[in-house]
């Protein structure tokens, strides 16, 4: 299943020191699916101690210094709105994000690397429109060839992804790690089916 190999490329609830806060923009979405935007609970106390943000739900525990003592925050709003990058920055993440972590060849999940259509020795580029994910065994059997040598062919079209295909695309792949306070404000902006 998806959840068994995308841990890799999951933050570890345990290296959050077990308490992560979940941010939301000044809109009240997260600033980003996937990875989520997660900070410590440091990082989210500093930033409610300087009036940064807002915390809107907390953890039960709390954390104690000699004059003051504070409920350590599982979610947090941004002050002020962050606008959301509209380009998306071409990195082997987003690439295998783009691909929703399948080979493109054969639609394996797992040990993935990355293949150019186009082989390099032909003139292919490395760009969205040349590069996909691709499975060990495919890209080994496919090599320097070309699709039509090797009688192999792609599962989707190969493009450049829009910021907010790629953001949509992340909602498939939730973290290994939800805090149940999380929940309403994870998904609310997704399209409800009739």
């Amino acid at each position: 299943m998806v959840g068994d190999f995308r841990t890799e490329f999951v933050r570890d609830a345990a290296s959050l020191k077990q308490k992560p806060a979940l941010v939301l923009n000044a809109d009240y979405r997260p600033l980003c699916y996937y990875p989520l935007s997660l900070w410590s609970w440091q990082d989210a106390v500093k930033a409610a101690w300087l009036d940064r943000v807002q915390i809107v739900a907390e953890y039960d525990d709390i954390v104690r210094s000699p004059t003051t003592e504070i409920r350590i925050p599982s979610v947090v709003v941004l002050r002020d709105y962050v606008k959301p990058r509209n380009t998306v920055a071409f990195t082997r993440f987003n690439l295998f994000l783009r691909d929703e972590f399948s080979c493109q060849y054969c639609g394996a999940f797992g040990d993935l690397t990355f293949d150019h259509v186009v082989p390099r020795t032909h003139g292919g580029v490395t760009s969205w429109d040349n590069v996909v994910a691709a499975c060990s065994t495919c890209n080994l059997k496919k090599g320097s060839r070309s699709l039509k040598q090797t009688g192999m062919n792609l599962r989707k079209r190969v493009k450049q992804p829009k910021a907010d295909e790629l953001r949509n695309t992340g909602r498939k792949f939730p973290p290994n790690y939800l805090h149940e306070s999380w929940f309403d404000f994870l998904y609310w902006d997704a399209e409800l089916k009739a």
